[in-house]
């Protein structure tokens, strides 16, 4: 492995897997769990994961695994999911894909804005925020989560 970290090495190694299946891999966990190790792989896509998805990653991600050993002759187990509503969103795809729902932003100035995303590009996100829009740049954007709602979405919503 080199001087790689051993998460840096199981996300370039499963990087490809995933995006044979046209997911993105999001991240790679590997914890103790008791007597076995527990590697958590969290994908995700536009359109969200099925569990069909996870099925067929998981059978991918295995193979991959076993030919290049990276998880040793210990025993492990895999789990493949798609990132919880708790995931902070980092990337352009985490805004995109949270088009519709409301969010909290953490400002880098220190403010906070609460918003529905509109929509995002690669500079930026579109907020409604009190019943006007607001471009946040993601240069100005210190974090943002997905806040639960639990109501339903009117159709015109």
């Amino acid at each position: 492995m080199g001087s790689a970290s051993p998460r840096d090495h199981l996300m370039k190694l499963l990087e490809p897997v995933a995006e044979a299946q046209g997911l993105d891999l999001e991240d790679v966990k590997v914890t103790q769990a008791g007597k076995r190790r527990l590697l958590r792989v969290i994908v995700d896509r536009d359109g969200g994961v099925s569990l069909d998805d996870v099925a067929e990653l998981s059978q991918a991600v295995s193979q991959a695994l076993d030919e290049d050993d990276s998880m040793g002759q210990g025993a492990y187990t895999l789990e493949v999911s798609s990132p919880g509503v708790d995931r902070p969103l980092t990337e352009p795809r985490h805004w995109r894909r949270a088009a519709k729902r409301l969010v909290k932003v953490d400002m880098r100035d220190g403010s906070e804005v609460i918003g529905r995303v509109r929509s995002a590009d690669d500079s930026g996100v579109e907020l409604e925020v009190d019943g006007g829009e607001r471009r946040i740049d993601y240069q100005d954007l210190a974090r943002g989560r997905v806040q639960v709602e639990f109501r339903q979405l009117d159709a015109e919503d």
